[in-house]
């Protein structure tokens, strides 16, 4: 049986466009996000597990899931 291997995802914002609403900080399962300064969302890579959450929930559409090196 062959085995698929899953690629490693992380969330970034475009923080240019991000409003700092804090939706995606209420939803992370893994407090991986953060308002910066009031101006943006930040993301801790090292926490993030790539679940989507985030991605899913910021009315602005600006967090998106990346295929990162393992």
């Amino acid at each position: 049986m062959e085995t698929k291997i899953r690629k490693k995802r992380k969330a970034f914002v475009e923080t240019d466009d991000c409003v700092a609403c804090g939706c995606c900080v209420k939803v992370c399962p893994r407090d991986a996000i953060e308002i910066w300064k009031g101006i943006t969302a930040k993301i801790r890579l090292e926490a993030c597990v790539g679940c989507g959450k985030c991605a899913r929930e910021c009315p602005a559409s600006v967090i998106t899931l990346r295929e990162v090196p393992q």
